[in-house]
């Protein structure tokens, strides 16, 4: 019994030897944590100039006839962006060719091209902007009956949207859909009014200078 308690009280001296010891050393420096820096509400600039390409299909029906014209179509596209935070303004301007056609009976329509000048209103994620677009649209309405043929020019109105995706500070690439009514005007060949309603898809490339 008493060598337990001399073993006792020789390891309690040790403890508390060891723990006034340690307290005269002095502290090391206080442990660096490293904050990390937030994100900023949108990692990715979108404002500038930006020119590109773009193609897709397009398809549509020719007012009061049975002629439902549809093909590939292609362009090119010009337009502005400007970003406050992760809304991103902008305009965008295009033409396009189109093969889009269809023919009933001795009757065809076909709309060799087209154009458009529309706003753009978008919400950025990072590197992705998502957006709604509507502006002003131009093209060609050809009717060929047997070997007649008249070609009106005609102008209405484009709205749609699309997802635009940037993979490097430059580049960026997108899909859209877009509705555009080109309206009416009377065809001596038809002896109607004759407008062309669309739909299209597009893919596009865009680079930001």
């Amino acid at each position: 019994m008493r060598r337990a308690v001399l073993a006792f009280s020789v390891a309690s001296l040790a403890i508390f030897s060891g723990a006034a010891v340690a307290a005269d050393f002095p502290r090391g420096p206080t442990p660096y944590y490293d904050t990390p820096t937030p994100m900023s509400s949108s990692g990715y600039n979108w404002s500038g100039f930006y020119a590109g390409l773009n193609g897709g299909y397009q398809w549509g029906r020719v007012t009061n006839s049975a002629v439902d014209p549809s093909g590939f179509l292609g362009g090119v596209q010009v337009g502005y962006n400007w970003q406050s935070g992760q809304f991103v303004f902008g305009g965008e301007g295009d033409i396009q060719a189109s093969d889009a056609d269809d023919t009933f009976a001795n009757w065809k329509f076909s709309n060799p091209w087209f154009g458009t000048a529309r706003a753009r209103v978008g919400f950025a994620i990072s590197n992705a902007l998502l957006y709604g677009t509507a502006g002003l649209a131009i093209g060609d309405l050809k009717a060929e009956f047997g070997g007649l043929s008249e070609t009106k020019t005609l102008f209405g109105w484009v709205a749609g949207g699309g997802l635009e995706v940037g993979f490097t500070p430059n580049w960026s690439a997108k899909i859209e859909y877009l509705y555009m009514d080109l309206g009416n005007r009377n065809y001596a060949i038809t002896g109607v009014d004759n407008g062309l309603q669309s739909s299209m898809v597009r893919f596009g490339i865009n680079y930001r200078f």
